[in-house]
This record gives structure tokens, sequence and C-alpha cells, in this order.
């Protein structure tokens, strides 16, 4: 077949030996850098193929990637007690209570605090609802 005859190129001034496969694309490169349309679209497909190629050879991932089709409270209390942002409230609300209870850690209340913008006050209300969600309210400055 013809496409696997050899044929000698010249690059960069150094003779090598290449298959008339390779020289197809290195002319149709050549071509596409150059500016021809039908030269660029060959050269994405030749792309493309060769990326579904590598794909197949690739091991598959050691990690899957999920979304959220929901917003899950829970996953998201469970991330702030893993990063020890929060701990759970010992605090009984009652049997019609929905999701578990948290408070947080001083020191990620102190961290928010001090990154406050604008140097607006906190209001009464605001100062009680921060209290309140913290585990040692005490502990704040």
């Amino acid at each position: 077949m013809i496409v696997d005859k050899t044929l000698t190129i010249t690059q960069n001034g150094v003779p090598r030996e290449v298959s008339v496969e390779e020289a197809l694309q290195h002319r149709t490169y050549r071509d596409a850098i150059a500016g021809n349309r039908s030269a660029r679209r060959e050269v994405l497909k030749m792309i493309a193929k060769r990326e579904q190629a590598l794909a197949k050879l690739a091991p598959p991932p050691a990690y899957t990637v999920t979304t959220a089709q929901e917003e899950d409270p829970d996953n998201a209390n469970a991330a702030l007690l893993i990063l020890g942002i929060a701990c759970r409230d010992p605090t009984n609300y009652g049997p019609n209570d929905k999701y578990e209870r948290l408070l947080l850690e001083p020191w990620a209340v102190q961290a928010a605090l001090s990154r406050r913008r604008g140097g607006s006050k906190l209001d009464k209300k605001d100062i009680e609802d921060i209290r309140r969600c913290t585990r040692d309210p005490d502990g704040l400055r």
C-alpha cells in the first residue's frame, strides 16, 4: 500500500525517512499553519481522533466527580465537622427538629469577624445571633 512506503524528507537541514502518512500529516500541519481552512479542519479531526485513542488507553480516574442535585444541609454540616469549624449542639430541640444543629467554634467566628469589611458596628441582634451560634461565646473578643 502506498501509505506504508517511506520517503526521505529534509527537516531543519537534516534528511530523514518517514512514511507517506507522516509526510502527509506534516504537509497538512504546515498548510494549516499557513491559513488553509480545509487543512485546519483536517488537523482538528486528527487531534480529536488522537484524543479519543488516548482516552481509551488512559487508566480510569482515581476519583469521581459528582454534582449535587439538590441542597443537602447535612452534607454541609459534615464538612463543618470534619474541618473542625463546628461541633454538634448538645441541646435537644425536640422531635420535630429536622436537622442536626451545630455550634461554630470560637476561633472560626473570631476569624470571620476579624475579616469583616466596612467597619460597621454589629447591632444587638447580630451580637445575640453570633453568641447563640457559637460553642463558647464568652471566648469571643
